[in-house]
């Protein structure tokens, strides 16, 4: 292909849309261009066999055949070498329809109308037909087609094949998108992000590059189709540019989105390079009661999304969290829910189950390997035992996670915000068994010359190939040449860790509660405020009153009774003794007969006691040390190097049965509840080591509450990319600090004289 050439091509037609402004906003070109552009290019497509499918349909018109039994045959008669129909049955070209000026309008409805059902279904999405009353009604229906057909738009495929048609439309989706800057994060990833996806998902796969080899590719929120168009390029090749990785390899393309237009878009692109648009879903993913998972129990060998991040997934609550509970880990979300605010998680464990089984040199099962983009919240979001803390750690305990890339930030076109891609795989070359792989690629980048919204910085080809390098050697402590405030540092850019280095034990340590309890006026005066004590002077028997009157009044004798029974020990001062006060006031209230219930004694207790370290400590019923709420604390104790997930839930997982029946419901060894008991027991040596060394030398009455630990899991990424500077001496500082007065003293005179 002529590279000049394609060029000038994609210059005019943006010089078309610039027709539009007036009645239409920059922004909303894309609303007339892309669906128009399709429109042209199938009406070139067409060109040749028009003649022959208005005859052939006429015939099977006559016959009586219903159109689902046309379809295959037109198809047929239109194009015999694509493998997916398409076709029109109008008697309009766009040459023709110049013809008729006054009736351009309902004739391109007619003409849409003609097409094969896949291509009718696409432009209703695009909604175009709204667009074509609107540009009729201002006069710029007939000169946009006009122009669309002026030979310097030729979009024939003996001009054009169907690869270098769908280069041209993805260049037109991203330009229009970028003009559209405020809503293109919508569903819009940048290029260069997609692109280093591509290389990181497909670097150290050799099954790629076998000839002839058959893979699927899936992204689950597919938008307009980038990940999947950069996936095709990744094997074919580009016009001008490389020759692909595997020319020869088949490939499957799946996808599924949610909004109408970015499915119209990129099913348009699967249209025009003859791909199956079946293969795209319209619908929610997770599933909002009323569309679903558009693949259900299907497999694929590569899997690549940006989903949306920092989202709530109110709308989809009710079907996740049904599924979560009722299925377990027979279903998409067993490991957990994420927060309500940000459901990307979600995505990742919708990404997981459709994984194939890994079984090496098994070629029945051949594993899957993942590619996702994240903001920093799954990262260290959520305490142990809460969801996310629990998703990581099914992904990390399983041996999953096998590296996370930090992104620069103003890479997006709707955020300025660090990202993160994470590559997740159940087929891990041996050398990378047990480890997570860490890159810091936050300064591989170079500004751009001119920012769109709030994407500034762009990753070069050049540092895209560096970063893949880096991910493929896997070494920890690999470094680079970075530019850093306009300096050039080395700096490690590498690290690898043991899987187990991301997981801890949350311990909750607790203290006992030591009280001094005195019997004095003042302190007596406090239960007043006590809820306990007040409720004995209130009455439920609202319907009589004499009833509740009685009630209140014989409320208010016990209340005085109690006060009276308090004050016979105020002599006796400041207890140090929560269980010798506890004897004192039972004693009285014996010899004064008077009834004190349990409730009402939590409520003397508190209202009589102070906190005093000095005191004794306190005890519950059963004789235990009872623990200061104010006091507790939490530590965190790293996993022991040789901790693994229960046995026994990597067994059930693996079971076929469990995998297959849909309402299995796995044994849950971890989540919010507390561990069960093998587990602590397990990590009793490791807890009780850590007490002993940095606990107890500095308060010795402390204690772990081992029915309150939970394992927890994080990856601090910027943590271990952390490099110190130490502040400038000091002598340093003030010497600019007196330059910079003497500067000032300096203006103020020249200000005074």
């Amino acid at each position: 292909m002529n590279i000049q050439a394609h060029e000038n091509l994609k210059s005019t037609i943006w010089e078309i849309a610039n027709r539009l402004r007036g009645p239409y906003r920059p922004p909303q070109y894309r609303l007339v261009m892309l669906p128009i552009v399709v429109l042209r290019r199938l009406d070139c497509v067409l060109e040749k066999t028009k003649g022959a499918v208005l005859k052939e349909y006429e015939k099977l018109k006559a016959q009586n055949m219903p159109e689902s039994a046309m379809e295959r045959v037109l198809g047929r008669v239109a194009n015999p070498q694509r493998k997916h129909p398409l076709y029109n049955v109008s008697p309009f070209t766009f040459q023709k329809l110049l013809g008729d000026p006054e009736n351009i309008a309902p004739n391109i409805v007619s003409y849409i109308n003609g097409f094969s059902p896949t291509a009718r279904a696409v432009f209703e999405k695009f909604k175009f037909t709204d667009q074509i009353e609107k540009l009729d009604a201002s006069n710029r229906l007939f000169t946009i087609v006009k122009a669309m057909t002026d030979p310097q738009v030729d979009l024939h495929p003996d001009r054009i094949d169907n690869l270098q048609m769908g280069y041209l439309f993805e260049h037109l989706v991203m330009r229009f998108n970028e003009q559209a800057n405020e809503e293109a994060g919508d569903h819009f990833t940048p290029r260069e992000v997609i692109r280093l996806m591509a290389n990181l998902i497909y670097t150290g796969e050799p099954e790629v590059y076998k000839p002839g080899i058959y893979l699927e590719i899936y992204d689950p929120a597919c938008g307009t189709g980038g990940m999947l168009s950069e996936s095709e390029r990744y094997f074919k090749g580009e016009p001008g540019g490389d020759l692909g990785h595997n020319k020869s390899a088949n490939l499957a393309l799946f996808g599924q989105e949610y909004n109408d237009e970015a499915w119209a878009i990129c099913c348009s692109d699967m249209l025009i390079k003859d791909e199956d648009v079946s293969n795209i879903a319209l619908g929610d993913t997770l599933g909002d009661g009323k569309t679903h998972d558009g693949f259900e129990r299907r497999k694929f060998h590569y899997l690549l999304a940006n989903p949306p991040f920092g989202v709530e997934w109110k709308d989809q609550q009710k079907v996740v969290e049904r599924e979560h509970k009722e299925l377990g880990f027979a279903g998409r979300f067993g490991a957990g829910l994420p927060a309500i605010n940000d459901g990307s998680l979600l995505f990742l464990q919708h990404m997981i189950s459709k994984k194939h089984p890994y079984k090496e040199g098994d070629e029945n099962n051949v594993g899957s390997k993942i590619a996702i983009v994240f903001n920093g919240s799954p990262l260290f979001s959520g305490d142990a035992g809460s969801g996310p803390s629990n998703i990581r750690r099914w992904i990390i305990e399983n041996d999953w996670l096998d590296a996370i890339v930090a992104l620069p930030d103003q890479l997006f076109y709707n955020t300025g915000i660090f990202t993160y891609v994470w590559l997740v795989t159940n087929r891990k070359a041996p050398e990378r068994r047990g480890t997570v792989q860490l890159i810091d690629g936050t300064r591989f980048f170079k500004r751009m010359t001119k920012s769109l919204n709030n994407k500034r910085n762009e990753i070069s080809d050049e540092q895209i190939s560096h970063l893949t390098r880096i991910y493929d050697n896997h070494r920890d402590g690999e470094t680079a040449d970075v530019q850093i405030n306009g300096d050039t540092e080395k700096r490690v850019v590498s690290r690898t860790f043991q899987n187990h280095e991301f997981g801890f034990l949350k311990v909750t340590v607790e203290r006992p509660l030591r009280m001094n309890f005195e019997p004095s006026a003042a302190r007596i005066a406090k239960l007043d405020g006590q809820s306990a004590f007040i409720n004995l002077a209130t009455s439920k028997k609202r319907k009589d009153d004499n009833a509740a009157a009685r009630e209140i009044a014989e409320g208010r004798e016990q209340q005085e009774a109690i006060r009276s029974v308090l004050t016979t020990l105020e002599a006796k001062g400041r207890y140090m003794d929560r269980r010798l006060f506890e004897a004192d006031l039972d004693r009285a209230a014996n010899r004064a007969g008077v009834k004190i219930a349990a409730p009402v004694k939590k409520a003397i207790f508190a209202a009589l006691g102070e906190r005093d370290p000095n005191a004794k400590e306190c005890f519950d019923s059963k004789n235990r040390p009872e623990p200061d709420a104010e006091l507790r604390d939490t530590e965190n104790i790293p996993l022991p190097e040789t901790f693994q997930m229960p046995k026994a839930f990597l067994e059930a997982v693996a079971k076929p049965e469990n995998a297959a029946h849909k309402g299995a419901k796995l044994p849950m060894f971890f989540g919010p509840d507390k561990p069960i008991d093998h587990l602590i027991t397990a990590m009793q040596p490791t807890i009780d080591a850590y007490m002993a060394r940095e606990v107890l030398p500095h308060v010795s009455d402390a204690w772990v509450d081992y029915d309150k630990i939970k394992v927890g899991y994080e990856i601090p990424i910027n943590r271990h990319f952390y490099v110190y500077k130490p502040p400038r001496p000091l002598d340093d500082i003030a010497t600019d600090i007196a330059a910079l007065e003497g500067d000032i003293a300096g203006l103020l005179k020249g200000l005074v004289a």
